[in-house]
């Protein structure tokens, strides 16, 4: 027998809802420099304010030392200018056709002027970039044209390096962080602006701040189009980039520009995560459609290729693909090691789940769902080369700011630059404004009044499945009408949410941010009447661009009257002049608002409707939405248990927080316990009290192994940080008689990269047991121009990836040698160095083969090499076939021209590439020039591209 109970219907059945606070009893903080969001750029911003001498509140609305874009690390630059590779005027051209002229160049400038400081900055704090042995930045060329692209193989620790700087005491001293606070709106008086008001969003306080200046750096619009995994969290940008920023730089009266054109991007299929071209290109990996053909034209990355992108994946020749299973082991392992460790670490549990590996399955891609975002398209705050936004005192920096392609060089650079010039100002000491605080109140708490409202989830999933229907390219204006129609019924629901805890009136104070972006995405795209920016901007009902009418920004601001209103803004005249561009500027002109269209539905009716017969069968309907309630990954906190749980772990944790001295810390890296030792070794890491690196090298000759490896990815982190002292160089020199394979790699690493090092100390381990020391010891002795030890070294080791490197490092030390004055003149080393290719050219394995020929692209290749490099182009290994095309490219033209123009009917598209780049080298012969022309209409891209730019 079943027994009910009958309760009151006011019985609770959920969590108590949290009480309204009053605004009376709002927290109030005063600062003269207001940071909003501490991510990369927020970051940025408060260290250079602070530096500059103002007071700093930083506000996060989760916690600094994990927030932002960059909280899982970066796997490389995209836009690093470095001098003597690559030139700020030619960056800024890049980025100029990139985004279809559409730019104001003197901010792009600001990006590629001032980036090489801002990566030397980082790499003072700790941050790594890849470099080669002799310390020259790695830049790689990843685009055909410039090279920008900066490796970080170990950036999954950038976000950790910057809260570190925050936590110094010079900076402790200058910087309050209140970690969970969430401002919704930024207030202005007398026409500037003056503060912020927002929330706990733990304890659900409200808190009001009074400031000389504010600056916005939220991010993107990260949650706008819905995924088309269904994940309601599960997008290509940070979730927690819901648009704050942009909708609060909106009210407060700010412009916003370019908001039609989106951010699409290519991503792995059914995942979150992107396919990282930037990082598989420089191993091999390039995409390809289901034929294995390179289909992608364009050069930058930008809307035009994310077009031809779309075009493939809707054509019969999709599916597309990331392709790496062609690539040998040692470049798959390398890979695996980047991107299973920064931006998505969870990619690797992705590919073992479906049953797939980069060894035996290309990458299906696909598109992601449309954003908002000025570092990745061009969608964001209007500033100026300041980042001042057009209300004073509000600046705007990072992915929110409209600089184009401005990734996270430019991310960074734009926070310092606000919070240079924002540091100019005191802490603001009139009224704040009740109006505002009261509007901002009633948004934050308006849930809590109706607790068993509509719960945010299945409001937030219909209006992005909105965004995906109606405004998502190719565009119309009918669709685009039919959204602005949805995003205004949903103030109903949105008013309507229900919320019972903070945690809760955060994410609907979320979904008013998206429902903002929402509708400035659809009227701007509706205002803009041409196609522009590829896919980013498609209108199928105004396919063409109009540079007559539309070589414009497009400009929107929160008119008086609440009304969103436009402008169109002539481009400036350019800085630096872009073939087929030619903006002249002028006076804006005043658009105003811009309304839905008429969208006919079933049209007049001849014949009035009839209803059905009595009894007839009511037509089926579609039930309604299924809700969504996509689980955010909880980190569930483990359960401390042993020694794990001992005080003297716990006194760890609070001596981290004090910025310890080294004497402090010693008792805890020579505790009996070694669970003690490895976090006294990560709190080392942290604080970075003067002794630390020699403090390091001690620990990596500790008793177990966790402590040793702990020790040595500390000093692989913090080498660019650690003074090159003999103690230093003593301790790491002792450690490679460690038995500890790790130990002996990571000091050979440090000892090269810190200059501690010389030819007898590192020849040593070209004998050593382990593949991985004796690769760093092959790169340790590049460093130092050991060519005698690397040519003697050449054709002894077994392993083919030592082999490998020695190739490259011959060519390398090559490099760095001056050139021989005469032909007769004696060099000893130059004449190893061609012994030992010369060896390597007989090496029974083809990829040691194909780096020997590859290597003689750079040291030179005489004539009976030459013949060998054509000959070796008849070999059954495409990789060899390549590397002797790179061989060619400086052999004497007379033999290389009419053997590479064959080679350009090679069947594999990566010869006929390599082919195209060697006679690129001797495109001064008419010979050259002619087999270049039949390159241009093959079937591979890149192919194409290159013989069309060396032409």
């Amino acid at each position: 027998m079943t027994t009910s109970v009958n309760l009151p219907a006011d019985t609770p059945l959920a969590v108590p809802s949290l009480a309204v606070p009053s605004l009376a009893d709002a927290e109030e903080l005063t600062c003269d420099v207001l940071v909003i969001g501490g991510g990369t750029a927020g970051t940025m911003a408060a260290l250079t304010a602070a530096e500059h001498g103002a007071d700093v509140l930083l506000l996060e609305k989760a916690h600094v030392r994990h927030s932002g874009a960059l909280a899982m690390g970066m796997d490389g630059v995209n836009n690093a200018v470095i001098p003597g590779r690559a030139e700020p005027d030619d960056y800024v051209a890049e980025i100029t056709r990139a985004n279809d002229g559409i730019v104001d160049q003197s901010t792009v400038r600001q990006t590629a002027t001032r980036g090489f400081g801002m990566v030397q900055r980082l790499e003072s704090y700790g941050v790594k970039f890849e470099k080669d042995e002799h310390g020259d930045y790695a830049v790689r060329q990843v685009h055909r044209s410039g090279s920008y692209v900066l490796p970080m193989p170990e950036g999954k620790d950038v976000k950790k390096v910057l809260y570190r700087q925050l936590r110094r005491r010079e900076m402790r001293e200058k910087i309050r962080i209140e970690n969970r606070v969430m401002p919704v709106r930024v207030l202005t008086a007398d026409g500037r602006a003056v503060g912020a008001a927002g929330f706990n969003t733990r304890t659900g306080q409200f808190v009001q701040v009074r400031a000389g200046a504010v600056i916005l750096a939220t991010g993107a619009c990260g949650r706008l189009g819905l995924p088309a995994s269904g994940y309601l969290y599960g997008t290509y940008e940070n979730p927690t980039n819901a648009g704050d920023g942009y909708a609060m730089a909106y009210h407060a009266g700010a412009e916003l520009t370019g908001i039609e054109c989106f951010q699409i991007n290519p991503l792995i299929k059914d995942y979150n995560g992107p396919a990282c071209a930037y990082v598989a290109n420089p191993f091999g990996g390039y995409q390809v459609n289901r034929h294995g053909e390179r289909f992608v034209d364009s050069d930058y990355w930008s809307g035009q290729m994310m077009a031809e992108f779309a075009a493939e994946v809707a054509s019969d020749r999709g599916p597309v693909y990331l392709k790496l299973s062609h690539l040998p082991e040692e470049s798959v392992s390398a890979l695996e090691t980047i991107l299973h460790s920064t931006e998505r670490p969870t990619r690797g549990t992705f590919h073992s789940g479906r049953g797939h590996g980069y060894r035996t399955h290309d990458i299906e891609m696909h598109i992601s769902e449309i954003g908002l975002c000025g570092g990745h398209s061009a969608s964001g705050v209007r500033v100026d080369d300041h980042a001042r936004t057009t209300v004073p005192r509000l600046y705007a920096a990072g992915d929110l700011a409209c600089v184009p392609h401005n990734y996270m060089i430019g991310a960074f650079v734009f926070g310092d630059l606000a919070g240079a010039d924002a540091s100019q100002y005191s802490a603001y000491e009139g009224e704040l404004p009740g109006d505002q605080l009261r509007a901002a109140h009633e948004l934050i708490y308006r849930p809590l009044r109706n607790p068993d409202g509509p719960p945010q989830p299945q409001v937030e999933y219909k209006l992005r499945r909105f965004v995906n229907d109606y405004v998502a390219p190719p565009k119309s204006g009918a669709r685009l009408s039919l959204a602005l129609e949805a995003f205004e019924r949903m103030h109903t629901d949105i008013a309507g949410m229900g919320a019972r805890t903070a945690h809760e009136l955060m994410r609907c104070a979320e979904v008013t941010f998206i429902r903002d972006c929402a509708e400035m995405a659809a009227r701007s795209s509706l205002a803009r009447t041409e196609s522009r920016w590829g896919l980013y901007h498609d209108r199928i009902d105004h396919p063409r661009r109009d540079d007559a009418s539309w070589f414009h920004h497009l400009d929107l601001h929160k008119s008086p009257s609440g009304a969103m209103e436009f402008t169109a803004r002539p481009v400036a005249p350019y800085l630096v002049p872009v073939d087929g561009f030619d903006p002249v500027g002028g006076p804006s002109r005043a658009l105003g608002e811009v309304h839905a269209e008429d969208v006919a539905t079933a049209g007049s009716r001849d014949v009035a409707p009839v209803a059905a017969p009595a009894g007839a069968a009511e037509p089926e309907r579609a039930g309604p939405n299924p809700t969504t309630t996509s689980p955010v990954p909880q980190v569930a906190a483990t359960a401390l248990t042993g020694e794990q749980s001992s005080a003297r772990l716990l006194e760890l944790v609070a001596l981290a927080e004090e910025e310890p001295e080294l004497d402090a810390l010693q008792p805890y890296l020579t505790d009996p316990a070694a669970t003690v030792r490895r976090e006294a070794v990560a709190v080392l890491t942290e604080t970075l009290p003067p002794g630390t690196g020699t403090a390091l090298a001690t620990a990596l000759r500790d008793a177990h192994a966790e402590v040793r490896a702990a020790a040595a990815a500390s000093l692989r982190e913090l080498v660019e940080t650690l003074p090159a002292e003999p103690d230093l160089r003593d301790g790491l020199a002792a450690a490679l008689a460690e038995p500890d394979p790790v130990v002996r790699a990571a000091a050979l690493d440090v000892l090269r990269a810190l200059r501690l090092g010389d030819t007898g100390l590192f020849a040593g381990s070209l004998a050593d047991s382990d593949i991985a020391v004796r690769i760093e010891a092959v790169r340790a002795l590049v460093s130092v121009d050991a060519a005698g030890e690397l040519a003697r070294a050449a054709v002894g080791d077994p392993s083919r990836e030592v082999r490998v490197t020695i190739a490259k490092g011959l060519a390398t030390v090559s490099a760095e040698r001056p050139a021989r004055h005469t032909p007769a003149a004696a060099d000893p080393a130059a004449d190893a160095i061609e012994a030992a290719l010369t060896g390597l050219l007989d090496d029974p394995d083809a990829l040691v083969r194909a780096a020997a020929y590859g290597a003689l692209g750079t040291t030179g290749c005489p004539a009976p090499l030459t013949a060998r490099a054509v000959a070796a182009l008849a070999e059954a290994a495409w990789q060899v076939r390549a590397g002797a095309a790179a061989a060619l490219s400086v052999a004497d033209p007379d033999v290389a021209v009419p053997a590479l123009a064959k080679a350009l009917a090679d069947s594999n598209a990566d010869v006929r590439k390599a082919a195209v780049l060697a006679l690129t080298r001797h495109r001064a012969t008419e010979e050259a020039r002619a087999a270049l022309a039949t390159a241009t209409t093959d079937s591979d891209a890149d192919v194409r591209a290159y013989a069309g730019r060396a032409l």
